[in-house]
């Protein structure tokens, strides 16, 4: 019984403090005070000023148009690879997994300023200048190893004479691949679309290095903002990207339990 409890008191203690910094922060968004210390009665002031700002309406354009782009674009080269490597030797297939999971477990400072050296290199021999191109190539390359790694799990899964029975049928190449294939590894495809999604979104080590003057996502933004004081528009921003990020959680959270789901029952 007391275990138990000492087991509950020191789980409660780790959810407390992990999510007691982000509550304080949504709840002083709500102040109508600009302390962060007292609180003055509930606003809402904070997100009408922050939907005014243009700065904060840049930075999220910036946002958006880098996060849906890079996740389109990642998914589609990430299931290419993923089928590339799903059809390798094992001996091949092991190197190539290795390979992929490495810019994963690489700190993302590593990422950044390498990205970056390359980008001003490349610079030299072309007109390649950091801004919105390099953030969004940035942002492509360290969101296509979470789409290969979520879309390999769906191939394993898949029957391997499906697309030889296509091909037996009649079916051309890109067709059987199309109609077939795609498919089957389709809830693959979105989980590793929406984490795409929700890493770049929430990126702000690599974006910090690979982008230049004048463009800026949100993370930047809230951090250029937080040097000059904490304004309560950021907690109001902050709050914001949080619900967003979580929902996308949510959904990729609850897309996986539901495919373990049916597979249990298949079984």
């Amino acid at each position: 019984m007391v275990k138990k409890l000492l087991q509950k008191f020191y789980v409660g203690l780790i959810f407390f403090f992990l999510y007691a910094p982000i509550v304080v922060l949504i709840v002083f968004s709500f102040n109508n005070s600009k302390s962060r210390g007292h609180w003055d009665g509930f606003t809402l002031k904070w997100y009408l000023e922050l939907l005014q700002d243009r700065q904060i309406l840049m930075a999220l354009y910036y946002t958006l148009a880098v996060a849906i782009l890079s996740s389109l674009i990642a998914t589609f080269l990430g299931v290419i690879a993923a089928i590339g490597i799903h059809n390798l030797n094992k001996l091949q297939r092991k190197i190539f997994l290795n390979l992929t999971y490495l810019p994963v477990v690489n700190p993302d400072i590593v990422t950044g300023i390498s990205l970056m050296i390359l980008f001003i290199f490349f610079s030299q021999f072309t007109n390649l200048k950091l801004g919105f191109l390099t953030l969004l190539l940035a942002h492509i390359t360290f969101n296509v190893p979470y789409v290969i790694l979520s879309v390999l799990p769906k191939l394993k899964q898949l029957n391997s004479n499906l697309y030889e029975a296509a091909l037996d049928l009649g079916a051309p190449p890109f067709y059987a691949l199309r109609k077939v294939i795609l498919p089957e590894i389709l809830p693959g495809v979105i989980t590793g679309a929406i984490l795409a999604f929700t890493l770049s979104l929430d990126d702000f080590v690599v974006s910090f290095f690979t982008t230049g003057s004048g463009v800026s996502n949100l993370s930047i933004a809230i951090y250029s903002m937080a040097r000059r004081g904490i304004n309560p528009k950021i907690n109001a921003l902050s709050t914001l990207m949080f619900i967003v990020v979580l929902l996308l959680l949510l959904l990729v959270n609850y897309r996986t339990s539901k495919e373990n789901s049916a597979k249990e029952n298949l079984i």
